[in-house]
């Protein structure tokens, strides 16, 4: 068993305090004018406030900008130095957890990766998966450690596709088996950092939220295809939370009452439809030989009639599905992600007609923002809980 990684103590930030870090860490930087209008602090709370987290070095203050504005006098005086994050006064890692592999990100305060690693699970047991973790957040502090020596590690948040409870217990897990599994706990044991857990969707949704496609949209949907069906929803600036979510609701979604039928034993469902494996089962039936699901896309925007059919039926189905998100959460954007993205595109006509099929037409259409596909962004997600956790005590 390997020593665990080295971490910093965090005490989590409260009351005014929390907010200051909190407008900085996703705005920033920031005038003290702005941040005292922004929370409704005098210049001398903000002055008293902000002191400890200078000293701390959340938070640092960044060059000044001395440029004039467009057709403005030049500034007389000092100029004001703005306040903004010094990411790299804490790191985070986050671990994304499949049925039969771990992929990992390391990333600074402001979630950018700073190093990918990742692992397969030898089998779904608990104990082989809490010992990927840890071998994956060894590689990763020492991969810390050469370009940044005496750097730590602050936190770690792991995300899987299942039910949570609390970010510390998963409740169900059918990935991977499990059932009311504190895992949490079992991972703060094993490496000694300070651990949260939480369903894939809702980290890729925060991480979204606060530093991706969602940041500064006060009302967006996520939907992702990959593995599974996927979505989230921000309203107001806030993720909107339910027990329920995890359990991966849309998966059931009606698109298409002639459409094949999908293993939930549902016709023409989003899963029958627009996940990766019923997409290559189609494929490889009406083609005649096994293919990938790049495969299947590459043949399709060939030219392929055969491939083409498969892959235009499951593009007006993801075109319908985002008619219905739009048509009932009234979202000022609609972000796709997902391993299976690229349907997106290379059937972009056919999402089109599913969508203008189903609105009205004098609506305009969602403002729609693509993800990448990359797994990597899964534990990106995964790190964004984790700080979460570390900024708003959660």
């Amino acid at each position: 068993m390997t020593t665990p990684a080295p971490a910093v103590t965090w005490t989590p930030l409260s009351g005014p305090t929390r907010q200051i870090a909190l407008e900085v860490l996703l705005d920033g930087p920031l005038s003290r004018s702005d941040l005292s209008q922004r929370i409704g602090l005098s210049p001398g709370s903000l002055t008293r406030l902000t002191k400890p987290l200078l000293d701390s070095g959340l938070l640092v203050e960044a060059e000044p900008d001395t440029a004039p504005a467009a057709g403005a006098a030049p500034r007389l005086g000092r100029p004001a130095q703005p306040l903004d994050v010094a990411p790299t006064s804490h790191h985070v890692i986050g671990i994304k957890l499949t049925g039969d592999h771990a992929y990992a990100a390391l990333t600074d305060l402001r979630a950018d990766i700073l190093a990918a690693d990742d692992a397969p699970l030898p089998s779904p047991a608990p104990d082989d998966a809490v010992e990927t973790v840890a071998l994956l957040v060894d590689r990763l502090v020492e991969q810390l450690q050469q370009v940044r020596p005496g750097a730590r590690v602050t936190g770690l948040g792991i995300s899987l596709g299942g039910h949570v409870e609390d970010r510390s217990t998963v409740t169900l897990a059918d990935y991977l088996g499990w059932r009311d599994l504190p895992l949490a706990a079992l991972l703060t044991e094993r490496t000694g950092l300070r651990t949260v857990v939480e369903n894939d969707i809702v980290a890729v949704t925060e991480a979204t939220h606060w530093f991706g496609e969602g940041h500064g949209c006060d009302r967006f949907a996520l939907f992702t295809i990959g593995a599974g069906i996927g979505y989230g929803l921000v309203v107001h600036g806030q993720a909107v939370t339910s027990p329920e979510a995890g359990l991966s609701l849309l998966s059931h979604f009606p698109l298409d009452a002639h459409g094949p039928v999908g293993p939930c034993g549902h016709t023409g469902c989003a899963t029958a439809l627009l996940t990766i494996d019923a997409l290559v089962a189609q494929a490889t039936e009406r083609l005649g030989r096994p293919v990938t699901y790049d495969q299947v896309l590459d043949l399709a925007a060939a030219g392929d009639p055969e491939a083409g059919a498969v892959v235009d039926r499951a593009g007006r189905a993801l075109g319908r599905m985002l008619a219905a998100i739009a048509n009932l959460t009234l979202p000022q954007r609609i972000v796709l992600g997902g391993e299976g993205v690229r349907l997106a595109e290379v059937a972009a006509d056919a999402v089109a007609a599913g969508l203008h099929a189903d609105r009205n037409p004098r609506t305009s259409d969602p403002e729609l923002a693509l993800q990448s596909p990359e797994l990597a962004r899964w534990a990106r997600g995964a790190a964004v809980v984790a700080i979460q956790s570390l900024v708003l005590g959660r």
